[in-house]
């Protein structure tokens, strides 16, 4: 059975979202239709990106990450991960910016940020089900 696990909305994300959102209503004022509409269009790829973005790990040994509709899905093999960890960008303390889950696949170490919303069960159901293919 397919687990699917959907991506948390990060602070920056939000603030990404709002930035647009203000120069939109900017441009629309200021009456440049043009640049507002891309603005716009901008806007909708961006949140529909954010809100249908998921993990699938598949029964048939394969990590899933689909990026929306206007996105390539990607597919990791599960046999080809190298290693999964919890990570965090730039710590104040013991307070970290952003928390994410760091997978390395592949023969060049190529790397995947993934942002699971129950990181903790994505984390132990991807090491069991690596586990499993070995």
């Amino acid at each position: 059975m397919n687990r699917i696990f959907h991506a948390r909305i990060a602070v920056g994300q939000y603030l990404f979202l709002a930035l647009i959102g203000i120069l939109t209503l900017f441009l629309l004022w200021d009456m440049h239709a043009i640049l507002a509409a891309i603005c716009m269009v901008w806007l909708t790829i961006s949140i529909e990106k954010l809100i249908h973005t998921t993990y699938t790990l598949t029964p048939d040994g394969k990590l899933i990450l689909f990026f929306g509709r206007f996105s390539r899905s990607k597919v990791i093999l599960l046999k080809d991960i190298l290693s999964v960890e919890r990570a965090s960008s730039m710590r104040v303390g013991k307070f970290a910016v952003m928390r994410y889950v760091l997978v390395k696949h592949g023969t060049k170490e190529k790397c995947a940020v993934l942002l699971p919303v129950k990181e903790e069960e994505f984390i132990r159901l991807l090491e069991e089900r690596i586990a499993a293919e070995v």
